[in-house]
């Protein structure tokens, strides 16, 4: 498949631009499917894996999906027809999350496809981001989803930074805008000894969110985990966080308990 690439409009930021193949369709680059997920949104997912992320956590397990081109080009057609072998199943089970790396770095591609998900079979949409991008989409763009899962990484502006490489205060932004337009959230926090268990930083985190109101649905507290090591090593990357152990049970409960404080539904 050649490929060329279209402007719909200027392409913002990190945003890229609108591809298409040598038939005149839209396309863009996906790392790996998942049918069936249970973690991803409400009820069981067909999960997309975009490729493509402006952010370096410390933590990523998927260090393969940061390069727009590790992945596989797809058409919209194509990644339509796979989601539509499940349709019927999905529409009673659950739907479509699409994750990464980043969606939003592939925004085009992106919301055609949920477009495509909800005119011809009315799936729940769900997008998993760190809301980065966002600000550099209209309003309209989010019609198609349904539910956002937010990754607020730190809410301290230094650590986060040290987590991400990126600045804190576009996904905090990104937050308001979902509770200007009233679309539901579920807060996902990772938790990291050492980098985001700190009590106060939990504290104004757990705050922020509640202030949000009522779009925010649930908050997931993700205890940290190593199983992506490996893949930094075969990249020929440092991984910093190899002497960090998971966090304990007791630590999970205690960053759990103070979003349960505000009356936050927790997990």
């Amino acid at each position: 498949m050649t490929i060329d690439i279209v402007e719909v409009k200027k392409p913002p930021g990190e945003i890229v631009s609108a591809m298409v193949d040598d038939q005149g369709r839209m396309c863009g680059f996906i790392h790996s499917f998942e049918t069936g997920a249970a973690v991803d949104g409400p009820g069981m997912r067909f999960v997309a894996f975009v490729s493509g992320c402006q952010f370096k956590c410390l933590y990523c397990h998927n260090p393969d999906t940061w390069k727009l081109h590790n992945g596989k080009l797809w058409t919209v057609d194509d990644v339509v027809a796979e989601i539509g072998k499940y349709a019927a199943f999905l529409k009673m089970t659950g739907g479509v999350t699409i994750s990464g790396g980043e969606p939003l770095m592939q925004a085009h591609f992106v919301g055609e496809i949920f477009y495509r998900v909800k005119k011809e079979f009315g799936l729940h949409t769900a997008l998993d981001t760190q809301g980065f991008l966002a600000e550099h989409l209209e309003d309209s763009w989010f019609d198609n989803v349904d539910l956002v899962l937010l990754d607020i990484k730190q809410f301290n502006p230094e650590r986060y930074e040290r987590l991400t490489s990126k600045p804190l205060q576009p996904t905090l932004d990104f937050a308001h805008r979902l509770q200007r337009l009233g679309k539901k959230m579920w807060l996902r926090y990772v938790l990291v000894p050492g980098y985001s268990d700190d009590f106060d930083d939990v504290e104004g985190l757990a705050d922020f969110v509640k202030s949000l109101g009522e779009i925010v649905e649930r908050v997931e507290v993700l205890p940290f985990h190593k199983m992506g090591e490996h893949k930094w090593e075969e990249l020929g990357l440092k991984y910093e966080l190899t002497s960090v152990e998971p966090p304990s049970t007791e630590l999970t409960e205690r960053v759990r308990e103070q979003f349960r404080a505000r009356g936050l539904n927790t997990y």
